[in-house]
């Protein structure tokens, strides 16, 4: 316990899935939280339920496409807990399946907002208030996909992609700049989370339809470990990207994926 305590951290999409454990997880470990997100009720509820379990945290509604409610969000961070510390780019939306032939300008873009101009709007905004306050840590939620590729999956292995190397280009400005700012990424391999529960109920692999069991089964044999991930589990890496123990950590890519790229 209190790995980080006196930190104060900002997470995004943290109504559920991912970004729920990962604030849940900061909170325990002495952090106070900003929970964002765009769906209201859901967030305030992560929010009350670290402060009713004797954390400390605060929820504000966050289109993360939209700059001016970036600069709201890292603004309530300062003048409810008094600094910055972490920010976990967290929020994101799946791809809808369909092959590059087919699918709409307006649906790539769609994706590619919310899956890496977000990530850059959060990397701008957090570099320019952790720098304030000593310094901290960034950790951008990328994917397997964005390590390898998947049919019918362009726009989010783009974004994903992205992801990957925008994490890299703001850790070398960091270093260079002399601000103690370390920026990392995180691979989740298939976590059982909504958004994937989501994913297996629509039934689309490699452009075939199947069942939602089939689908979970599939996804299942993907990874060599035996099963899918638990949003816990990438919680636990954020935190230790966002803890000192990361210390000599920036620019990197933590895969948490069951073994899934390992083939």
């Amino acid at each position: 316990m209190g790995r980080l305590q006196g930190k104060v951290a900002l997470v995004t999409g943290a109504a559920k899935g991912i970004g729920a454990a990962t604030a849940k997880r900061l909170a325990e470990e002495g952090a106070s939280v900003v929970c964002t997100d765009v769906d209201a009720d859901a967030g305030q509820a992560v929010a009350d339920e670290i402060a009713n379990a004797g954390g400390a945290a605060a929820f504000i509604a966050h289109d993360v496409t939209d700059e001016a409610q970036w600069e709201a969000a890292v603004k309530l961070a300062e003048d409810k807990f008094g600094a910055l510390h972490i920010v976990v780019n967290n929020a994101g939306i799946a791809p809808d399946s369909t092959s590059i032939e087919e699918k709409t300008l307006e649906s790539w873009r769609h994706v590619l907002a919310i899956d890496l101009d977000s990530v850059f709007l959060g990397c701008k905004w957090g570099i320019r208030t952790i720098k304030k306050h000593g310094g901290g840590s960034i950790i951008n939620i990328s994917s397997i996909l964005g390590l390898v590729g998947q049919p019918n999956a362009s726009d989010y292995n783009a974004a994903k992609g992205g992801v990957r190397l925008l994490t890299k280009s703001a850790a070398l400005e960091c270093a260079e700049a002399g601000y103690d700012i370390r920026v990392n990424s995180v691979h989740p391999g298939y976590i059982d989370t909504p958004l994937v529960q989501d994913v297996m109920a629509k039934g689309e692999m490699g452009g075939q339809q199947v069942g939602a069991n089939e689908m979970r089964e599939l996804l299942t044999m993907l990874h060599p470990i035996g099963r899918l991930g638990i949003a816990k589990e990438i919680a636990n890496a954020v935190l230790f990207l966002a803890s000192d123990e990361a210390s000599f950590m920036t620019g990197s890519e933590m895969v948490v994926d069951g073994g899934y790229t390992s083939r």
